[in-house]
């Protein structure tokens, strides 16, 4: 089937946008404000194998009778990864590991605008079954995709993908500040037993559907209870315990940033997925301290809410891809 210029849901000429350029992506907290009238969807270059020459998956989709990447429509409810995770199980059959976000797609659909992010997703475990959406499954090489895929756009994600892969990272580090808590000028008694309010609690147990579908591997804390706090459903719910080390926060890195960012380089050194719950001093001091490689914005224009994630990729020790996940609320 040779290349449509069109997407998906609609038979006319359009032109779509790809936004898949650098290796820092931002997840805005509600990705709806970067277009009027939009339908926000998630999905992924699923693989399998060696990342150097892995396998990627195509699904053929017979209501549009075409080839594409798994992807699908926020549900209520739903942050992006999550979205990303479900559509994949359901369309395919797999669970996965997400990975690196590659970036997002926007094009036109019936007077709005479809806002599609694709993450890399390596395959875990499951089996394919054709179901509503999907009548067949194809595990291909990325050059043959390439080929057999129906629109160009998504032979663009896939070309990202493939540079993604030739620096598959030995550590995913996932970088949470805790969730809002009381107001310090309220609290009365010991900073470090501040609590997480109504809205934080709720964005810790969000945190667990967005964070679940990186697999992760430890769960580290800073000490005071509003961090404590934000880890305890994630870890709950995967059956983890919590590290807690007071150097992974503000009161360790304000007086002394070496004993900081050594305690953060033996969690990198240990490789894996580990989440690590920290504070809004020392998450930025300890990305800059890896940034002046890799990342060219100023660290003043970085963001970093409360609740919010950095996926960080590291290669031997070394940044080389950073996400921010603004908010694990719902984007619908």
């Amino acid at each position: 089937m040779p290349k449509a210029k069109n997407m998906h849901e609609t038979d006319k000429d359009v032109q779509s946008e790809v936004f898949i350029s650098g290796r820092h992506q931002e997840v805005p907290v509600d990705p709806a404000d970067e277009f009027k009238r939009t339908t926000l969807a998630a999905g992924a270059v699923l693989w399998r194998g060696d990342p150097q020459d892995p396998e990627v998956a195509l699904i053929h989709r017979p209501r549009y009778d075409d080839w594409s990447l798994p992807k699908g429509k926020v549900d209520p409810g739903e942050s992006l990864p999550t979205t990303a995770a479900r559509e994949i199980l359901e369309e395919t059959g797999y669970t996965v590991r997400l990975g690196k976000l590659i970036g997002k797609v926007a094009y036109p659909v019936q007077g709005r605008t479809k806002v599609v992010y694709y993450w890399m997703a390596r395959v875990l475990e499951g089996t394919y079954t054709p179901n509503d959406e999907t009548d067949e499954l194809r595990w291909m090489k990325i050059d043959e995709a390439c080929e057999l895929l129906s629109y160009e756009v998504d032979t663009q994600v896939l070309a990202k993908a493939q540079k993604r892969l030739r620096s598959a990272p030995t550590t995913r580090v996932l970088y949470v500040r805790h969730a809002h808590a009381h107001q310090r000028r309220s609290w009365e008694g010991d900073d470090d037993l501040r609590p997480l309010d109504k809205k934080g609690r709720r964005q810790a147990e969000m945190l667990v559907p967005m964070l679940s579908p990186y697999h992760p591997t430890a769960i580290y804390c800073a000490f005071p209870q509003r961090c404590q706090q934000t880890a305890a459903p994630l870890a709950d719910e995967l059956g983890m315990d919590i590290a807690i080390n007071k150097a992974f926060g503000d009161e360790v890195f304000d007086a002394n940033p070496d004993v900081a960012r050594a305690a953060f380089q033996r969690v990198v050194d240990g490789g894996g997925v580990p989440v690590i719950v920290s504070q809004g001093l020392t998450i930025p001091g300890i990305i800059e301290s890896y940034a002046p490689k890799f990342i060219t914005t100023p660290i003043e224009e970085l963001k970093f809410k409360k609740a919010s994630v950095w996926v960080l990729s590291f290669n031997d020790g070394e940044l080389t891809g950073a996400d921010y996940l603004a908010s694990p609320l719902p984007v619908r």
